[in-house]
């Protein structure tokens, strides 16, 4: 159950991986390509090296306004359900201890024992599915505001990207690129504009 509401970097990192999409300039030079293809006809030279920038996942996961905001939301929100959860099991316990001492010191007649088990075995159930249904609710709030973060970030780079015309965009997270000039490095410029943009709404 911990597992399952621990809040990681993991999921705001998977939904910015998704979110930082190549931006192409597909219009240009439609001529020099091979039909159905989108490649360069053999012996056509392309016009020139593709505008390549990078966005560093980290940096913008602690740095961008919603994200932090998010993630912190959906902390709250997972020991809150943690808190529940562990609130009745620790009900169950007490009872499962109860019916045992009580069963020991012959406290029980056969009918009222079977009874006492049917109880416990109903809360034991309870618990499970309670703990189901709180599950299946954090995915679909984690699911939305992945959404939303994802829809906001991509947005924001269609607009950034007509001024600044880059081909592709990448994210860069931990050693997923080995090597990468800094001065290809963009992630303050759209974070700040993310950030401004985010103070606007």
């Amino acid at each position: 159950m911990n597992k399952i509401y621990t809040i990681t970097k993991v999921a705001c990192s998977a939904a910015l991986l998704i979110a930082l999409t190549a931006c192409g300039n597909s219009g240009k030079d439609e001529a020099s390509k091979v039909k159905g293809t989108g490649l360069p006809k053999a012996g056509v030279p392309t016009t020139g090296a593709p505008k390549i920038a990078y966005i560093e996942v980290d940096s913008l996961m602690t740095q961008y306004e919603f994200c932090k905001e998010y993630t912190l939301e959906l902390t709250k929100r997972s020991e809150n359900y943690q808190a529940t959860i562990n609130s009745r099991m620790q009900k169950l316990q007490n009872d499962v201890v109860a019916f045992q001492q009580k069963a020991q010191q012959g406290g029980y007649t056969p009918e009222e024992g079977q009874k006492a088990q049917a109880r416990l075995q109903k809360q034991q159930e309870e618990l499970q599915k309670l703990q189901e249904e709180l599950t299946v609710k954090f995915d679909k709030e984690q699911q939305k505001y992945n959404q939303i973060m994802r829809d906001s970030i991509q947005s924001f780079l269609r607009d950034y990207n007509k001024q600044k015309g880059y081909s592709i965009i990448l994210s860069k997270a931990g050693d997923n690129i080995l090597y990468a000039d800094p001065a290809m490095d963009i992630t303050t410029d759209v974070v700040n504009g993310l950030n401004k943009r985010y103070k606007k709404k």
